[in-house]
């Protein structure tokens, strides 16, 4: 199964809407973390957006994925790019 990073970027305009989601959003991540697709996530510390590393097996089935993300359903991402990473060293190396 491959990694992939998922880069979120957030507005300031989206700031209280986001807050309102928020927990909605952290609960679908943090189920996908049970199940052990995602590997870790966490926001940027200056807000502008966020980073999630995720498995899958293909970047196809893990756009389709994160249509479901309550951020996305709401229309709250300014941006979102998803890759495929290669980590050669370190805590996700398989």
């Amino acid at each position: 199964m491959a990694v992939f990073a998922v880069h979120y970027v957030y507005s300031d305009a989206t700031a209280p809407v986001r807050d309102v989601h928020r927990p909605e959003h952290r609960a679908w991540l943090n189920a996908l973390v049970d199940e052990g697709t995602v590997l870790t996530s966490g926001p940027y510390p200056d807000g502008s957006g966020a980073l999630i590393l995720v498995q899958g097996d293909s970047l196809e089935a893990v756009t389709k994925l994160f249509e479901n993300d309550p951020f996305a359903r709401e229309n709250l991402l300014a941006d979102k790019r998803i890759v495929e990473w290669l980590p050669t060293m370190g805590a996700f190396v398989s």
